[in-house]
């Protein structure tokens, strides 16, 4: 496939995989990126010499295209932005922050930027800074999250219709059919967090990769508001927030709650029940642990199933027969 996104990032799928703190080292961005789509290694949970090994490690492990992460909110994003100067990364995604701060740094060193948003109003903002692309986040996403609460099948149309520069739609997306309404709403290519985050070369723990593919209908819900929202698997912690919350806990209280290495805890060290466990809606929709190239090429393959499946529904005999049952 050939459009704006296989164009700038030069993959063969339109397909991201997220850059999740925990998860996202340079094994599964390498796995990702050899699989035809675009790697990202997550700085989020990183310190800076441990990225720089990461980043060292994945030039050794594909030729393709990989991408960096880059939360902005954390105190030592001066250090993160030099090193990935210094080894001379192409594509950095930015997120949690204002990106007219670090674009300009970004794309004087000859980088493909581009930024997560949550909203149009930062969209356009993006788009001013210079951004390349814009990753629009639903509601349903894993992680920090927007605080409008705007759905993935909301957000997209109203950004794609905002910006004139790539959108790539994230939130609720694990497969082919939700790839294809994605691309249907507006969005150039989509980025995959929790999909990828079981994935056989995640860096996240069995435990919780187990919980995730257990997880039901529901079992996540979006807590800590006040802070930063973030969306949480259902466990001894999140049921502890959210109590703090029912009785109007303040900002401070919540992240005394909250404590250091909470997220760490539970993704990578697999306490399932004290540790803070981020994932998506779509958690429930996710079954299996895999390679990650084997989620990729089943996303794909699903996703030309499914343009299939809609180019027939309109076209001869079957358009006549599902408008007659309409009828």
């Amino acid at each position: 496939m050939s459009n704006r996104i296989t164009s700038l990032f030069k993959i063969q799928y339109p397909i991201i995989q997220a850059g999740m703190i925990w998860c996202s080292g340079w094994k599964l961005a390498a796995a990702v990126s050899n699989a035809g789509g675009l790697g990202i290694i997550g700085a989020g949970s990183m310190y800076p010499e441990v990225l720089r090994e990461h980043i060292r490690k994945i030039k050794q492990a594909t030729v393709f295209p990989f991408a960096v992460n880059v939360p902005m909110i954390y105190p030592n994003v001066k250090e993160i932005m030099q090193i990935l100067v210094e080894e001379g990364v192409k594509i950095v995604f930015t997120s949690a922050g204002n990106p007219a701060v670090w674009t300009g740094f970004l794309k004087e060193a000859q980088m493909t930027v581009v930024h997560v948003v949550a909203n149009t109003k930062f969209a356009l903002k993006a788009e001013a800074s210079g951004v390349d692309a814009i990753v629009a986040e639903g509601f349903e996403a894993g992680g920090h999250n927007g605080r409008e609460e705007t759905t993935t099948m909301c957000l997209i149309p109203m950004i794609a219709d905002a910006v004139r520069i790539p959108v790539i739609a994230a939130g609720g997306i694990s497969s082919g059919r939700s790839m294809l309404a994605a691309m249907a709403l507006g969005a150039d290519g989509v980025q995959i967090g929790s999909a990828f985050a079981v994935a056989e070369e995640s860096s996240a723990h069995l435990s919780f990769k187990e919980r995730i593919i257990g997880a039901a209908e529901g079992d996540t819900k979006l807590r800590l508001q006040k802070l930063v929202p973030v969306r949480l698997l259902k466990n001894s912690f999140e049921s502890a927030v959210a109590t703090a919350e029912a009785e109007g806990a303040d900002a401070e209280t919540l992240k005394g709650l909250l404590g250091r290495a909470r997220a760490k805890l539970g993704m990578f060290e697999g306490n399932l029940e004290e540790g803070e466990l981020e994932i998506g809606q779509v958690s429930a929709l996710l079954k299996d642990i895999k390679p990650a190239a084997v989620i990729l090429k089943e996303i794909w393959q699903g996703f030309l199933e499914g343009k299939d499946r809609v180019s027939q529904f309109y076209t001869g005999v079957e358009y006549g027969e599902n408008r007659d049952r309409r009828q």
